[in-house]
């Protein structure tokens, strides 16, 4: 009889063992090293636009412009016609330029989007507008995140200086199995890739430099070790449990037989 409440309590506890838990994320705790923003500043580096890019213009000042009143034939292949209110999208050709209504090709490639809106701005202030307020947008620019977070997947940068918090906010936050003191972010491409661990446990992570994103950059939020020791045990109990219960069947027929 000893042997068999041995087992059952065995049972018992390698079932309670695959239950769920909750862990909470530490973010934002712990203050490291000062991060070095000087031998890193050159992280924080606004977007180039480059050739295939596609951009997104309207003119605040009318929302019309550029989007109904101009003829189409004043337009270059390149623009698609959108609602006023978001502007029209233009891709930037091969050698760099961008074909705009009324201004003609425009050399784009190498600026940063505020060096873009200020030249393109300029041109029409010159040639066709008396007092143009041009917001210009690259808007082909993603990221990558993958592994615990609420939402994986591609999201689009918005704005200049996206941060990894800000990001993953957009997901829906981390999940309970996330490892929040290293989470990865890989950036280049081909053989010239790097990787770059943020610990979000870190309040200095918020003004990491690293931490500010750039376009085809991947994001892998690994998982803890809690989670990974429950998810093997979790694995070692779909064969465990099955002849646990049959062992115990057999000892409890083999019990009833001897009395």
């Amino acid at each position: 009889m000893r042997v068999l409440y041995f087992i059952c309590l065995v049972g018992i506890v390698v079932f309670g063992s695959s239950c769920s838990y909750k862990q909470n994320q530490i973010l934002f705790e712990k203050r490291a090293s000062v991060v070095d923003t000087v031998s890193q500043k050159a992280a924080i580096i606004s977007y180039r636009i480059q050739p295939q890019d596609i951009l997104q213009i309207r003119n605040l000042q009318n929302l019309k412009y550029i989007v109904d009143e101009v003829p189409a034939s004043s337009a270059s292949g390149s623009g698609n016609n959108a609602t006023a209110g978001q502007g029209q999208t233009f891709q930037v050709e091969e050698d760099g330029t961008v074909a705009l209504p009324a201004i003609g090709h425009v050399q784009v490639m190498g600026l940063t989007r505020t060096q873009a809106t200020k030249l393109i701005e300029d041109l029409y202030r010159k040639n066709l507008l008396k007092d143009p307020i041009i917001e210009l947008k690259v808007v082909n620019l993603k990221v990558t995140l993958l592994g615990e977070v609420r939402s994986p997947g591609n999201f689009p940068i918005v704005k200049d200086n996206t941060t990894l918090v800000e990001l993953i906010g957009q997901a829906g936050g981390l999940t309970p199995a996330a490892n929040e003191k290293k989470i990865k972010i890989i950036r280049g491409k081909n053989n010239t890739q790097n990787v770059t661990e943020i610990d979000l446990s870190d309040i200095n992570s918020l003004s990491d430099p690293r931490a500010y994103l750039q376009n085809g950059d991947i994001i892998y939020v690994a998982q803890n070790k809690r989670a990974i020791r429950t998810e093997n045990l979790q694995n070692f109990n779909t064969w465990v449990q099955p002849a646990l219960l049959l062992l115990n069947t057999a000892l409890i027929i083999f019990t009833l037989s001897r009395q």
